[in-house]
C-alpha cells in the first residue's frame, strides 16, 4: 500500500506527524510558537546561539512546559568570525559612523567601545547534552565528532546545515541524522561552512536535487518555501521533509514584535537583498533604508557578532520608535506568499492543500528515491 506524503523516513525518525519543520529563526524565537508547530504534529525549533548556558536551560524548560512532543534548540558552530578579538576603538568608531546620525536623531546616547567577550559553543551544548533535547540543529559548521557521539549515545537526533553539495557531504560523513539543505531565497543567515556565504549561493531548486542524490540521509529543503506549492516542489525534488522561517515569523507567536510582522504583510517585503551589514555575516533582509545604507561602497562593517551588537544601539531604539525603515528585517524571497497569521490556522491549511494534490507526485519521487538508496 503506497505510503501517505507525510510518512518518510524523517518523521519517523523525529517522531513527529508531518515533515514540516519551523525555522529556528534567531533572537526571534519564542517557546510559544516552538510548542505550537510541535503540538500542531511538525517539529518547532528555538534558536538559542545568542543566549547563555543558564538561559537555554530555562528557555528549554518553558518550552517542555508548553508540549510533551519534540522539539529543535538551533546552535551556530562557528560563534565569531576572523578579527572579532583583535577588532579596536577604532574599527569600532569607524563602523559606528554609518549609524551615528540615525542613534542621535532618536535621541538615544552615542554607544561607547567595549572590548569584546564571546559566549562559547560548547557550554551552549553542554546544556543540550544534559538535559538531552529530543533534537540538536545547527548550522556555520560540524560540532566536534566526542559532541555528536554523545547525541548518538542519548538519543538526540541531530540535523546539520548544508549551502552546498560538499557541505551535504561533509555532514554525511560526520554521522548527523537529517540534513537542511538551505538555498540563497532563505531569510537571515544560512550557514556556509566550507566556503566563504558569497560563494555558496546556490538556489533551492537546485540545491535540493545535489544533495539528496549525493547523501542518503533525509534531506529538508529550505528557502523560499512559504505555502503548499512549495512543499510539494521540495518533496518532488527528492526532499523528505521542509523548513520554513520566514512564514512563522510572520505569526502572532513568533518573538517578533508587531511593527516586524506589519513589514513582513506589507508590499516591502517582496524585495529582499543580502547584506553584511546587520550582522558581519552575510543574511537576507527587507530592503529598506538601513540595509541599503550598510549596502553602500566603502562602509565599515565589523567581524560577527561585534557588527550584530553595534546594529542593536539603532535597532532598540527604532522599534520604539515605530521606525522599521531602520530595523534588520531578517526575511526569506517568499516572504510575500506568507498568508499566517496563526500557527494552527497556516498548518492546517498547508496540510489540507498538500494532502488533496501531493499523492501522484511524492508516490513517484519517493520510489526514486528508494531507487537512489539501492544504488
Amino acid at each position: 500500500m503506497p505510503r501517505r506524503w507525510n510518512e518518510n523516513r524523517l518523521t519517523a525518525k523525529l517522531g513527529i506527524d508531518y515533515p514540516v519543520l519551523q525555522g529556528p529563526l534567531g533572537g526571534l524565537s519564542s517557546q510559544k510558537l516552538t510548542a505550537a508547530v510541535s503540538n500542531f504534529g511538525g517539529l518547532g525549533s528555538f534558536g538559542a546561539h545568542s543566549l547563555t548556558p543558564e538561559a537555554i536551560k530555562e528557555a528549554i524548560a518553558e518550552i517542555r512546559s508548553l508540549t510533551s512532543k519534540p522539539f529543535a534548540m538551533n546552535l551556530w558552530v562557528s560563534m565569531e568570525d576572523e578579527g572579532a578579538r583583535t577588532s579596536d576603538e577604532n574599527a569600532f568608531n569607524r563602523s559606528l559612523a554609518a549609524l551615528a546620525a540615525h542613534i542621535a536623531a532618536l535621541g538615544t546616547a552615542r554607544p561607547e567601545y567595549k572590548p569584546y567577550s564571546g559566549m562559547r559553543f560548547d557550554h551552549q551544548v553542554r546544556v543540550l547534552l544534559d538535559v538531552k533535547v529530543p533534537v540538536f540543529s545547527f548550522i556555520f559548521g560540524i560540532p566536534p565528532r566526542e559532541v555528536l557521539e554523545e547525541c548518538r549515545a542519548k538519543s538526540i537526533v541531530t540535523i546539520g546545515t548544508a549551502t552546498t553539495p560538499e557541505e551535504g557531504a561533509a555532514l554525511q560523513e560526520a554521522g548527523v541524522d537529517a540534513i537542511v539543505a538551505s538555498g540563497f531565497e532563505a531569510g537571515g543567515h544560512r550557514g556556509s561552512f566550507l566556503r566563504a556565504a558569497e560563494d555558496s549561493l546556490t538556489g533551492t531548486l537546485s540545491l535540493v536535487p545535489q544533495i539528496t542524490d549525493k547523501v542518503n540521509l533525509p534531506v529538508i529543503a529550505a528557502g523560499g518555501i512559504a505555502e503548499a506549492r512549495g512543499v510539494i516542489a521540495a518533496l518532488a525534488l527528492g526532499a523528505e521533509g521542509v523548513q520554513m522561517g520566514t512564514v512563522f515569523l510572520a505569526c502572532e507567536e513568533s518573538g517578533a514584535s508587531l511593527l516586524y510582522r506589519q513589514a513582513l504583510r506589507g508590499k516591502e517585503a517582496g524585495h529582499t537583498a543580502l547584506t553584511k551589514g546587520f550582522t558581519g555575516r552575510l543574511a537576507r533582509g527587507i530592503h529598506n533604508r538601513l540595509l541599503q545604507e550598510l549596502n553602500q561602497e566603502g562602509t565599515a562593517v565589523l567581524p560577527y557578532p561585534l557588527q550584530r551588537s553595534l546594529v542593536r544601539n539603532l535597532a532598540i531604539p527604532a522599534e520604539a520608535a515605530g521606525r522599521s525603515d531602520l530595523l534588520p528585517l531578517w526575511a526569506g524571497q517568499s516572504a510575500n506568499l506568507s498568508t499566517c497569521t496563526d500557527v494552527l490556522g497556516f498548518l492546517t491549511s498547508l496540510v489540507e492543500e498538500i494532502s488533496e494534490i501531493a499523492g501522484p507526485i511524492i508516490q513517484w519521487s519517493a520510489a526514486r528515491r528508494e531507487k537512489q538508496i539501492l544504488k
